[in-house]
């Protein structure tokens, strides 16, 4: 059974073996991770998921006010296009009501169709493209949500 928890600094050494393998060209170092940590309820909100007692993937939520950026959500290449960046997304939305945000934002790797048709099927948009963003000629495609917060 999935289980989507807050990320504690015990998971940093798999959550950093799954950012190499996903991300070799430009992956966060551990410093990075540690500072997402440090932010924790201050403006951040950093999440794994677990699978069968393994970290498959993880995400990182920043807001401020009323506005809010997905800083990233990765998932394990053997279990992608398995619900498990759904549930991470869902995760990240929830924290955005309690958090009162009203929009959403993110970069989305030109190259990654898959990630850009699960955004859109979300309700998020295009609203820009930052050129070059991560290097080699690929582009960022900047997308938004507006979220209804009751």
């Amino acid at each position: 059974m999935l289980e989507i928890r807050p990320m504690k600094h015990s998971d940093l050494a798999a959550v950093l073996a799954l950012e190499v393998d996903l991300f070799p060209i430009d992956a966060w170092s551990e410093t990075v991770f540690l500072e997402e940590l440090a932010e924790v309820s201050n403006s951040r909100d950093v999440a794994v998921a677990i699978l069968d007692s393994e970290i498959v993937g993880y995400a990182s939520f920043r807001y401020v006010g009323k506005q809010g950026d997905v800083n990233t959500i990765a998932v394990s290449k053997d279990q992608q296009g398995k619900g498990i960046g759904t549930a991470l997304m869902d995760w990240l939305e929830s924290q955005a009501t309690l958090r009162n945000v009203r929009e959403i934002f993110l970069e989305v790797r030109s190259d990654n169709e898959a990630a850009m048709k699960m955004y859109a099927s979300r309700g998020y948009e295009r609203i820009d493209v930052r050129r070059n963003y991560y290097g080699n000629t690929i582009d960022a495609n900047i997308m938004r949500k507006r979220v209804a917060n009751v």
